[in-house]
């Protein structure tokens, strides 16, 4: 899962297991895995067709989802990745992540961006309450859809306890089996084009010029068939697709610097998971990332790829700074939790019941 599922299991997991009291319906588009279904006090519901498609995103929310609503008598609708039915009158509370294709439409597919660019104005003024994930998507979707900021409450993203340092001989295995044994930078995420992906790669081809003892690992799927990346550097770059969370915080515990540089961003959830790991930190200083980061990382313009070279070889060559930062990433990710998140949800469920 993607920084969306992650931010449903755990909340929602929460939300189950926290309240035996009430009744949870679940809403699914396809055949779901038991692991889904948290407590007994939970009705798991399939609804048609699958929503795979904009058009079919329309049909499941304004008409299988709004069936479901009325015919399960629900009190309130609770929507973790800001999706609402229009049709529906029942209360509704949008998590919005963020709102990056209003800013940088040319970055998704022209059908999806319609639809999003479409409905999410009318998501934010149909919900009674929007969660989202930083100060700064707040304000963002405050100003944009000319929503009262008393209408948004900000919920931080948790972070799994698997995120945790471990030694050297556990590093060394994980970089033998992703590098052939090199020290490297790593990224975690979808390969959207917003994550400046290009960018980090033309950094990292100039950075390997004079250092050609790191390699890059790229962790994370293609998010829209037309998004490309091509390099110089191939045998130093590995792709490795989406990986378990077991294996995925063993490639982020053994990397030597996270690398996190989008230029549009609504939380940024491997920024929180390097730290828990102990990872320094490069990140770009655009959007929520020095919200999140705050003193844990090294921060560099994403749209400038000397710059982000720069700070690439400042940071493996000052070992004081690594230590630093580290040090700080690891405090800081105290404040990031899954219980605080769910609780917040909570409170504003909680009025409509």
């Amino acid at each position: 899962m993607e920084g969306f599922g992650w931010y449903t299991y755990e909340v929602v997991k929460r939300l189950v297991k926290n309240h035996p009291e009430h009744h949870f319906i679940l809403f699914f588009d396809r055949p779901f895995d038991k692991q889904f279904i948290f407590g007994n006090n939970v009705t798991p519901v399939v609804l048609n067709p699958p929503a795979r498609h904009p058009i079919l995103f329309i049909l499941w929310f304004e008409f299988a989802v709004y069936r479901a609503l009325k015919k399960y008598k629900a009190d309130v609708f609770f929507s973790p990745d800001g999706y609402l039915s229009l049709r529906s009158k029942i209360p509704q509370i949008a998590t919005i992540h963020d709102i990056n294709f209003e800013h940088f439409p040319k970055d998704i597919p022209f059908v999806p961006r319609l639809y999003l660019r479409h409905f999410f104005y009318k998501f934010a003024k149909k919900a009674v309450k929007i969660i989202t994930v930083s100060q700064t998507s707040k304000l963002d979707i405050a100003d944009t859809y000319s929503v009262s900021p008393d209408k948004i409450e900000v919920a931080w993203n948790g972070v799994s306890d698997i995120f945790t340092p471990i030694n050297e001989n556990e590093k060394q295995e994980v970089k033998d089996k992703y590098t052939n044994g090199k020290s490297y930078f790593l990224f975690v995420g979808s390969l959207h084009p917003r994550k400046n992906l290009s960018r980090l790669i033309q950094a990292f081809e100039i950075f390997r010029k004079d250092n050609s003892d790191f390699d890059l690992v790229i962790v994370g799927e293609e998010m829209w068939s037309s998004n490309k990346l091509d390099s110089t550097e191939k045998e130093a770059i590995h792709f490795t697709g989406h990986l378990s969370l077991e294996d995925l915080s063993k490639v982020m515990a053994s990397a030597s610097v996270f690398t996190f540089i989008p230029y549009f961003e609504g939380f940024g959830l491997p920024l929180v998971e390097a730290m828990k790991a102990g990872v320094p930190i490069l990140a770009g200083n655009l959007s929520c990332l020095p919200e999140v980061a705050g003193d844990a990382a090294v921060y560099c313009n994403p749209l400038d790829i000397n710059d982000i070279t720069l700070k690439m070889r400042a940071l493996v060559k000052d070992e004081d700074l690594q230590t630093i930062l580290i040090k700080n990433g690891i405090e800081r990710s105290k404040l990031f939790s899954w219980d605080n998140s769910a609780t917040i949800v909570w409170k504003e469920i909680s009025q409509f019941l």
